[in-house]
């Protein structure tokens, strides 16, 4: 798969040790680096899901369509949520970091093929879990430069294993 690759340096990437995970709770990150989304990844990903609906892998009948170019996948643009996430938190002395889900997700935007994206998060909320754990609750936002709306908001949660 043709991935986005990071056309900018993120802000800045948070590295803490796990015992200071829980300092986290209620700062923001700041934001990842943008991330230029493309005609191939759109057709990888409708590939890898099955998914071909026109609005996405038809740039010719897309232009005559609601948006006026092809869009992405909502599914696409939350999946990128992980690469970017990676750019902003670091945590060291873990053994494992685990994906634990969604709590809330909303796509606001169609994401046009050729923009820009990128991700700011803030972490909401850290609990201490059993098995030497902690469990971050983060609030995601996928911002499409130029555009009023985000694309993605998003509830993520993370937990990290020492």
């Amino acid at each position: 798969m043709t991935q986005s690759q990071p056309t900018a340096q993120p802000q800045s990437l948070t590295v803490v040790p796990f015992d200071q995970v829980k300092d986290l709770a209620g700062r923001n990150l700041g934001h990842s680096a943008w991330r230029t989304i493309t005609q191939e990844q759109v057709n990888t990903f409708a590939d890898a899901t099955d998914d071909h609906q026109w609005i996405h892998v038809d740039p010719e009948r897309a232009k005559e369509g609601p948006f006026g170019a092809p869009i992405a996948h909502g599914f696409l643009t939350l999946a990128l949520l992980i690469p970017m996430w990676t750019e902003l938190l670091e945590v060291t002395g873990v053994k494992t970091k685990v994906n634990y889900g969604l709590d809330k997700v909303r796509f606001t935007s169609p994401v046009k093929v050729g923009s820009r994206v990128r991700m700011t998060v803030t972490v909401t909320d850290v609990q201490e879990i059993k098995g030497n754990g902690v469990h971050l609750v983060v609030d995601a936002v996928i911002e499409i430069e130029g555009e009023e709306r985000p694309a993605v908001v998003a509830t993520f949660l993370n937990r990290f294993y020492a």
